[in-house]
């Protein structure tokens, strides 16, 4: 069903050209578990045969996202824990996955909201705690902005250079992912020990 349903928005909003990459990532980055490669690459490989403009396919990408993460954010702010933990189910929202980002959001800190947008899974939902610590709205869209940025140019490189081979695409998905984790690991590691250089 969900198969389904997620073709039925890439056939209809593809037909939308930018407006349609920018639904397709505030659905990704909101509550509706929407694959970011499917509206990204496809648009890479456009703007390479010269349909589309790679600039603004990336800059529809991240305002989309930038846009669902204000959504959560919101939802977070308005609903409250106890509404997101009894009725987040019905969103997808498992009250396990709730307290994974909790946990990775009070580990982290403010900058979960950066390399949260680079992490599968984490990124549909690191918004959440962020709005329960109601985190400065400024802050969070700064690092919103510049993790989905990343992400955002990472797919639409990969759709412009090789769109027409899917099989090569997710090889080189899977590599790019890892190595995206390798560096989000690294950020934290410097975040942290900067933090601890400027409290000594």
């Amino acid at each position: 069903m969900l198969h389904e349903i997620i073709n039925w928005i890439v056939n209809t909003v593809h037909e939308w050209g930018y407006l349609g990459i920018f639904i397709m990532m505030v659905l990704e980055s909101s509550f509706f578990p929407f694959p970011s490669e499917v509206a990204i690459i496809p648009a890479g490989y456009l703007a390479a045969q010269g349909k589309m403009n790679l600039i603004l396919v990336i800059l529809a990408g991240i305002g989309g996202s930038l846009v669902g993460s204000l959504i959560n954010y919101w939802l977070a702010i308005t609903l409250g824990r106890p509404f997101l933990v009894k009725y987040g189910k019905y969103i997808l929202l498992k009250p396990e996955t709730l307290e994974r980002m909790d946990s990775f959001f009070a580990k982290h800190g403010a900058i979960s909201t950066f390399t949260g947008r680079l992490i599968p899974v984490v990124r549909q939902y690191i918004s959440l705690p962020a709005g329960l610590a109601r985190m400065d709205i400024k802050l969070f869209s700064l690092y919103t902005s510049l993790g989905a940025g990343i992400w955002v140019v990472i797919l639409a490189l990969l759709g412009y250079f090789i769109g027409n081979n899917e099989q090569l695409i997710k090889e080189n998905l899977t590599i790019v992912t890892l190595v995206t984790l390798a560096c989000v690991a690294a950020l934290i590691l410097i975040y942290y020990w900067k933090q601890k250089r400027r409290t000594a």
